[in-house]
C-alpha cells in the first residue's frame, strides 16, 4: 500500500468516527430537549397552582389572635 492509500484510509476512518460522534451528540441533544420541555411544562403547572393558592389565600379571612393573647 502506498503512503497516499494509508492517508486516505486514515481520513476515511476519522470521517466515520466524527460522523458517529455527531450522531451521538445529536441524539443526546434531542433527549435533553425532551427533558427541558418536560421541565418547562412542570414549571408552568406549578406556577399555575401557586397562583391559584395565592388567590385563595387572598380571599381567606385574616387570621387574628383571640382577645386573651
Amino acid at each position: 500500500m502506498s503512503e497516499q492509500d494509508d492517508r486516505v484510509i486514515r481520513l476515511e476512518e476519522m470521517l466515520a468516527y466524527q460522523a458517529r460522534v455527531i450522531e451521538d451528540l445529536s441524539d443526546q441533544i434531542a433527549e435533553q430537549w425532551k427533558v427541558v420541555e418536560q421541565t418547562r411544562a412542570k414549571l408552568e403547572r406549578l406556577s399555575e397552582r401557586f397562583s391559584n393558592l395565592e388567590e385563595q389565600s387572598l380571599d381567606a379571612p385574616a387570621i387574628t389572635k383571640p382577645p386573651h393573647y
